[in-house]
């Protein structure tokens, strides 16, 4: 298989994903409402996350530096999925701004509304919630929002 047949197939796993948790959240939307669609979203995403945390807790609670590489060092194809910034790395704190993201891009080839595609993001970046608070880090992040310049916004703070 060559390297381009790889990364095609890389790029519409994370399509796959995308198209994934938007049909399961219509699919609840529908049953239960939106606002227990989300919640129930976010619950079962955040604690996928928490279980990749793992790979992460060595670097906890203050080895911003070494989380920095381990982290931004690890997105799939050498960055350009998710087209990450560094806006800070220091003792006090690792801000990443993403610049791209497949999983958005999907849901607006979809033809989703903004707002929907806002939502649908603020679900999916519950991953991120789980991976860096599993790992023993503060977290917190802003999500894509309608006109917003790029994607995800991660605040990464050492741990208690």
């Amino acid at each position: 298989m060559s390297e381009e047949q790889l990364r095609a197939q890389l790029y519409d796993s994370f399509k796959n994903r995308a198209v994934l948790y938007y049909l399961i959240f219509s699919e609840l939307r529908d049953e239960v409402g939106a606002e227990k669609a989300e919640e129930i979203m976010k619950r079962a995403i955040y604690k996928r996350g928490f279980e990749k945390g793992e790979k992460y807790a060595r670097y906890a609670p203050r080895d911003l530096e070494g989380l920095k590489q381990a982290f931004v060092g690890g997105i799939p194809d050498d960055g350009a999925m998710f087209k990450p910034e560094v806006l800070r790395c220091d003792a006090e704190g690792l801000d990443v701004k993403f610049h791209g993201c497949p999983l958005r891009d999907a849901w607006m080839e979809m033809g989703l509304p903004d707002e929907e595609v806002a939502t649908i993001c603020r679900i999916a970046a519950r991953i991120d919630n789980g991976t860096f608070e599993g790992a023993g880090f503060q977290f917190h992040a802003d999500t894509w929002q309608p006109g917003g310049d790029g994607c995800c916004y991660l605040h990464i703070r050492p741990g208690k």
